[in-house]
């Protein structure tokens, strides 16, 4: 990781904004100019948003975070538990051209 100017560790956009979280509810948020991104989970809010307008050129209204617990699965009569996922909703600002998380970034 590079040093930026202000002496704080300069993150990878990608290394923030994992892939996007494709649902039937994120294709409901669609509708209100939201879409959902899974993300590392060492990301803040701060770092998301940024993330986002650099990636996308879109304007970021709002960043709600949440982590999705791993569930306890069996696999062959044994039990493993899936990883946790820290999910990222992206409201953007009105006026923007809603994210098209199907093509390539």
């Amino acid at each position: 990781m590079a040093k930026a100017k202000n002496g704080q560790v300069d993150i990878n956009h990608y290394d923030v904004v994992l892939a996007p979280h494709i649902t039937e509810k994120s294709t409901l948020l669609s509708e209100q100019n939201a879409v959902v991104f899974k993300v590392a989970q060492s990301a803040t809010k701060p770092q998301i948003k940024a993330a986002v307008e650099a990636l996308f050129n879109r304007k970021v209204a709002s960043v709600n975070t949440l982590t999705q617990k791993g569930k306890t699965k069996r696999w062959k009569g044994r039990p493993y538990t899936r990883s946790d996922v820290k999910k990222a909703v992206v409201t953007l600002v009105e006026g923007q051209e809603p994210i098209d998380v199907t093509t390539n970034i």
